[in-house]
């Protein structure tokens, strides 16, 4: 079974950045399609952006683009998410996801770590 721990998240100035990292175990990464989700109280958890297997195919959300990066570390087991030029909007509880197709379909979370942007 895969497990996926988050962390990097804060508190962060609008107009600076967070790397959040997405470390996993218990199954070869490279086999792995992995996400980036977020998720505000009263709202339905979004895509933020994804990246495919070896990094050849990545997808982000209209919001994030120009501003995040989604990038993956095979050799770690790692997948991060770049936020930069944050926006108090961007607050949320950011999740990692992993599944095994493409286009992504996500059967396995992380536990959230939250982002917090003040104006």
């Amino acid at each position: 079974q895969v497990q996926l721990v988050e962390s990097g998240g804060g508190l962060v100035q609008a107009g600076g950045s967070l790397r959040l990292s997405c470390a996993a175990s218990g199954r070869t990464f490279s086999n792995l399609v992995m996400g980036w989700f977020r998720q505000t109280p009263g709202k339905e958890r979004e895509s933020v952006a994804a990246m495919s297997w070896y990094g050849r195919r990545t997808t982000y959300a209209d919001f994030v683009k120009g501003r995040f990066t989604i990038s993956r570390d095979n050799a770690k087991n790692t997948v991060y998410l770049q936020m930069n030029s944050l926006k108090p909007e961007d607050t949320a509880v950011y999740y990692c996801a992993a599944g095994s197709n493409w286009p992504p379909l996500f059967n396995i979370w992380g536990q959230g770590t939250q982002v917090t942007v003040s104006s």
